[in-house]
C-alpha cells in the first residue's frame, strides 16, 4: 500500500464518514487486514456422539474401535463450529458522551467496535455485542454470518449514550451467562469503582476467557489542561463544581497516573490485555495494537 493511500485512511477522514460499514471497511481492509494472522482461522470439528451406521453414511466416519468391541457399526457425529467467539462489551453510559474537541468517546468507541466486528466476521469468527449502562440494554449473541455484521452495525449506529455506569454488575452477569470460552473485549472509559471492575474482569479469566480492555479516554481527562476558573459537570449525576484547574492539577494528574498504573499492573498480573486509547489517536493505531496483542497468541 502506498504512503498516499495510507494518508487517505487517516482518522480525520474516517471520523467524517457517517456510514459505520464504510468506516469499518476502510480501516480494516484499507490499512491492516494484511497484518492479521488469526490463530483461530477457519473451522474446527468437535466429536459430538455416535449413531448407528445406516445406508448412505460415509464409511470413513465408522468408529472401528467401537466395532471391535461391540461387533456393531457406529458413525461418529461431529459438530462444526467457528474456533473463536468474540463478545464485545460496550459501555454506553453518559460519561462516554464527553469530548473536549472533535469526536466523543462514545462515537470513537462505536467506530472501534464496528471495525472489530468487521475484522472478526471477515475471518469467519463469531462476534456478539452487549451494550450497558447500569444494566445490559442490548444483547446480541455471537454469530459469524455476514448478516450479523449488518445487525451489529445497525445497532451501533442507532445507539445513544445515556445512563449511569455499573460496569462490574454487567461483567459478572455476562461471565455467568457465557459458557463457551472465547474472547472478551471491553470498550469503556472505566469510570467506576476500580476494584469492582477488576473483580468482574477476573471472573472472566477464572472461567478461561481471553480478555482485552480498550480503555477510551479524552486527552483532557488525562491532562486537565483547561484555562482558569471553570465549571465541571458530572455527565451521569449532574453534580457540578467550580474550580481553578491550576489549583488541583498536580494532585489530579498523580491520581490519574495511579489509576492507569493500577489497571495496567492488575491486568498484567491476571493476563488481561490492557490498551489505553486516547480519542485523539488514529483509529488505525488502536486496531494495530489490538492485532499485535492477538498475534502474540499464535
Amino acid at each position: 500500500m502506498s504512503f498516499e493511500i495510507k494518508n487517505y485512511f487517516s482518522s480525520s477522514i474516517i471520523n467524517k464518514i457517517s456510514n459505520l460499514s464504510l468506516k469499518a471497511k476502510l480501516v480494516v481492509e484499507g490499512f491492516i487486514i494484511g497484518l492479521h494472522k488469526s490463530p483461530y482461522h477457519g473451522f474446527s470439528v468437535e466429536f459430538s456422539e455416535h449413531k448407528p451406521y445406516g445406508y448412505g453414511d460415509e464409511t470413513k466416519y465408522i468408529d472401528w474401535k467401537l466395532w471391535a468391541k461391540t461387533d456393531k457399526l457406529f458413525i461418529k457425529q461431529f459438530e462444526e463450529e467457528t474456533n473463536l467467539k468474540c463478545y464485545i462489551i460496550f459501555d454506553k453510559s453518559s460519561s462516554m458522551s464527553y469530548s473536549s474537541q472533535g469526536i466523543t468517546k462514545f462515537e470513537y468507541s462505536k467506530n472501534l467496535a464496528a471495525s472489530l466486528s468487521y475484522l472478526m466476521i471477515k475471518q469467519q469468527d463469531g462476534v456478539g455485542l452487549s451494550m450497558f449502562d447500569e444494566e445490559i440494554k442490548i444483547s446480541i449473541p455471537p454469530k459469524s454470518k455476514k448478516s450479523q455484521l449488518n445487525l451489529l452495525l445497525t445497532t451501533l449506529h442507532n445507539s445513544r449514550s445515556s445512563g449511569n455506569t455499573k460496569i462490574s454488575k454487567t461483567l459478572h452477569l455476562l461471565a455467568e451467562s457465557i459458557k463457551k470460552k472465547g474472547l472478551i473485549i471491553l470498550i469503556s472509559d472505566l469510570l467506576d469503582n476500580q476494584d469492582d471492575v477488576l473483580n468482574g474482569l477476573k471472573h472472566f479469566r477464572y472461567n478461561g476467557h481471553e480478555v482485552i480492555i480498550f480503555h477510551i479516554l479524552d486527552k483532557k481527562e488525562e491532562s486537565l489542561d483547561f484555562g482558569s476558573s471553570i465549571k465541571f459537570i458530572d455527565l451521569e449525576t449532574d453534580e457540578s463544581i467550580v474550580t481553578d484547574p491550576s489549583h488541583i492539577k498536580f494532585d489530579y494528574k498523580n491520581a490519574v497516573k495511579s489509576f492507569f498504573y493500577n489497571y495496567k499492573k492488575e491486568c498484567e498480573k491476571n493476563k488481561i490485555d490492557y490498551v489505553k486509547i486516547n480519542t485523539s489517536d488514529p483509529l488505525e493505531k488502536s486496531l494495530v495494537e489490538y492485532l499485535i496483542k492477538r498475534n502474540k497468541m499464535v
